[in-house]
């Protein structure tokens, strides 16, 4: 394309086709001269009376007094203004191509349409009035919480629902990744820092239990909000819908991410839009040791073991799920070293307050007033000393109590009555 007055690219000089409307010259135009915009052809043609009074400054001659000079320059004017004309129509074009090109970000008010929750996760406001960006044929939007019942918890990060159209599907929490039940099926070599031998594939199969029992009590039965993600796809290899799961239409943190927070889950490695939040919240995790994580060496060998929860569980649904009866080194100097995990497998508050931990010799350990335990929490039960937290307790024993070679784990509630009694 030759460009006016421009040399191309060979160093030939190309003279610009004349059109009477394109001309462009370098001027400055007087106020009273930029009157009006001449439109290509005359359209605008001037008529006589249509000018400002002979008297006025700048005032340009009446029809018939013109001077050859002055028609000169009012056409030259004429065909300037029609230029600048052009090109600022050319402008707006270009600047409308840019816009959309854009897209949403560059029209103003559309920086609000995302919030960060409270977890850093960015999500997209729910509520009937917000359009649908992409509803697939089964009803589950991208971009719009849709509610749905969960019918069946398969394990922590997989369940089967029952969609707005009452049709059923099965979930697969998006981003992340609980251990499988059964230390037949983990991989410990997905999880950094736990040996790929026989106590790290029990470790993990025992939080596969528990993020399966976790999940259980918080939906199982429950109506709760899914929703797809822009970035990753529908549905997964096995044609499960892959969705953020909320339990209500409110709330601003996920389940998939408040699994990363506490444990039960690791990154799924994965294309979806909140990747880099769950990467940093799954080394926040692993970092301070919470639960999976918490893997400690030679932790389930020797007298540690996992309690697969039969004939360990009360009425309630408390239940032991871990002892820990041989410390490393001397047992009795080192008495945290030594440890029972409770866990609560049910689906109401547990009010251990006054309950009691004993061995088989009747050493016994009493529970905090007003302690509780809420569904799918767990607590350890520490021989030794240390500060009270709402997972940790602490014996106060001044010397180890479980057996290396055998004991038995009895829990009687505040009244005297044996909820648990488990030989091991």
């Amino acid at each position: 394309m030759a460009i006016l007055g421009n040399d191309i690219d060979d160093g030939t000089r190309v003279e610009p086709e004349r059109r009477p409307w394109t001309t462009i010259r370098s001027v400055a135009l007087e106020p009273s001269r930029v009157s009006r915009i001449d439109l290509p052809g005359g359209a605008n043609d001037e008529r006589d009376g249509e000018r400002a009074s002979h008297g006025e400054r700048g005032n340009r001659a009446s029809h018939g007094e013109r001077s050859e000079r002055g028609t000169r320059g009012e056409r030259a004017s004429h065909g300037e203004i029609e230029a600048l004309a052009a090109i600022g129509l050319l402008v707006a074009v270009l600047v409308l191509a840019i816009g959309a090109v854009a897209g949403p970000a560059s029209i103003p008010g559309a920086d609000g349409l995302l919030d960060d929750g409270a977890d850093g996760e960015p999500e997209i406001p729910s509520g009937n009035g917000n359009a649908d960006v992409g509803t697939e044929d089964d009803g589950v939007a991208s971009g719009h919480r849709t509610r749905v019942t969960v019918i069946e918890v398969v394990d922590g990060d997989t369940m089967h629902v029952r969609l707005p159209d009452g049709s059923r599907d099965t979930i697969r929490l998006l981003g992340v990744d609980t251990p499988e039940v059964g230390d037949g099926n983990v991989d410990p070599a997905e999880w950094e820092g736990i040996p790929d031998d026989e106590a790290g594939r029990t470790w993990l199969a025992a939080w596969g239990d528990r993020a399966s029992v976790h999940a259980e009590t918080r939906l199982a039965g429950e109506d709760v909000y899914v929703e797809t993600d822009p970035t990753a796809d529908y549905r997964g290899s096995y044609d499960r819908l892959l969705v953020y799961v909320y339990r209500n239409e409110s709330a601003r943190t996920s389940f998939n991410r408040r699994l990363i927070d506490e444990g039960y889950a690791r990154l799924y490695e994965s294309e979806f839009e909140r990747r880099s939040a769950y990467r940093s919240a799954e080394t926040a995790a692993r970092e301070d040791g919470v639960g999976a994580w918490g893997y400690e060496e030679g932790a389930w060998t020797d007298g540690g073991r996992v309690v697969d929860g039969a004939g360990a569980t009360s009425e309630g649904g408390l239940a032991v799920v871990a002892i820990h009866a041989d410390a490393e080194g001397n047992d009795h100097e080192n008495r945290n070293g030594e440890y029972v995990t409770l866990e609560n497998r049910g689906t109401d508050p547990i009010a251990l307050g006054g309950w009691t931990l004993s061995d088989a010799a009747g050493n016994a350990y009493s529970f905090p007033d007003g302690f509780e335990l809420e569904p799918g929490d767990h607590v350890t039960v520490y021989t030794g000393d240390g500060a009270d937290t709402d997972t940790e307790l602490y014996w106060g024993s001044d010397r180890a109590v479980w057996n290396n070679d055998g004991d038995t784990v009895i829990v009687r509630s505040a009244d005297g009555t044996t909820r648990i009694e488990y030989a091991y």
